[in-house]
C-alpha cells in the first residue's frame, strides 16, 4: 500500500506541477504587459519592477489627438461581430447539408481536406490578390472588403468545427419534426440550431478572437479609417521610436473582449468543444 500511496502523490504533484508550471507561462507575459501599460517610459527601459503607476499611457492612448485608438476599436468590433455572424451562418448551413443531403460520397472528405488547406495557407500569401481584386471592384479600404476578407479566412474553421456539432444531432428529431409538418429551413432553424447551441457559441467565440487578432490580411486592406487593433498597436512602432507605454495599455484594452466572451461562455466552449469526443 506504501508504494502505490506514494507512487500516487507523486503522481498528483507532478500533475499539479505541470498545471501552475502553463499557468505562469500564460500569466506571466500578461502580468508584464499589464504593469507595462503604467510604467513611465524610464521605469520600462530600466526594467523596474516595483514602480509608482501613472496613467499617461492610457491618457495618450484613448485622449491624444494623434490616436485613433477608439475608432480602430469599433473598427474591430465591426468586423469581428459581422464576420462572425456570417460564418456561423454559412457554416452551420454548409454542415447541415453535408450531413443530411444526399451528396455524393466523395464529396464530404474533398471538401474538408480543401478546409484543412486552405486554413494551413498563410494570410499574407493570398492577401495580395485580394488587395488587387478589391481595387478593382472598389472594395479596398472599405468595411465590406475587410468583412468578406475576415469571412473567408475563417469559414474553413468554423465550417470544420460545425460539421462535428450538426453531425451528433439526431435524426430522429428532424424526423419528428418532418413528421408533425416541418419543413427542411424549419428543422434546420428551430431543431438543428438549438440543439447544436453550445456548439454554435463555441464556434462564434473561437471565430471571433480570430478575428479580432488577425493582421496581416487587415494591415494590407485599411487605411487609417478602417484600421483594425491589431494593426493600431503595431503603429506605435514607428521608424525613430517605439511608444513601449502606448502599445502595451493598447495590448491591454485589446485583451478585454477575447476575455469577457471567454468568461461568459466558458462552460458552452467546454460543453461545445467536447460535444463531438463523449456520446
Amino acid at each position: 500500500m506504501r508504494p502505490q500511496s506514494a507512487s500516487g502523490w507523486l503522481e498528483r504533484l507532478l500533475f499539479h506541477g505541470s498545471l501552475i508550471l502553463a499557468a505562469l507561462l500564460i500569466l506571466i507575459p500578461f502580468v508584464w504587459v499589464a504593469t507595462a501599460a503604467f510604467k513611465r517610459r524610464i521605469d520600462l527601459l530600466l526594467g523596474k519592477i516595483v514602480f509608482e503607476p501613472v496613467l499617461s499611457n492610457v491618457e495618450a492612448l484613448l485622449f491624444s489627438r494623434g490616436s485613433d485608438f477608439g475608432m480602430n476599436f469599433v473598427n474591430s468590433m465591426i468586423v469581428g461581430v459581422t464576420s462572425t455572424a456570417v460564418v456561423l451562418l454559412l457554416a452551420s448551413m454548409t454542415a447541415y447539408t453535408m450531413h443530411r443531403f444526399a451528396w455524393p460520397r466523395w464529396v464530404t472528405p474533398a471538401l474538408f481536406l480543401w478546409v484543412v488547406f486552405f486554413h494551413m495557407i498563410p494570410g499574407i500569401v493570398i492577401v495580395s490578390a485580394w488587395f488587387v481584386m478589391f481595387q478593382y471592384v472598389g472594395l479596398l479600404h472599405t468595411y465590406p472588403g475587410l468583412i468578406l476578407a475576415h469571412i473567408t479566412h475563417n469559414l474553413p474553421i468554423g465550417l470544420f468545427l460545425m460539421a462535428a456539432f450538426v453531425r451528433e444531432v439526431p435524426r430522429e428529431l428532424e424526423e419528428a419534426a418532418l413528421v408533425d409538418g416541418c419543413g427542411p429551413a424549419g428543422v434546420f432553424f428551430r431543431i438543428v440550431l438549438p440543439v447544436v447551441l453550445p456548439g454554435l457559441i463555441a464556434t462564434g467565440i473561437l471565430v471571433f478572437i480570430f478575428s479580432w487578432n488577425e493582421f496581416p490580411i487587415s494591415l494590407n486592406l485599411t487605411n487609417r479609417a478602417t484600421q483594425t487593433v491589431p494593426v493600431a498597436i503595431a503603429k506605435f512602432a514607428q521608424e525613430y521610436e517605439i511608444k513601449f507605454g502606448e502599445m502595451a495599455a493598447g495590448a491591454l484594452f485589446s485583451i478585454l473582449p477575447a476575455l469577457v466572451l471567454l468568461l461568459l461562455g466558458q462552460r458552452f466552449i467546454v460543453r461545445g468543444l467536447t460535444a463531438g469526443a463523449l456520446k
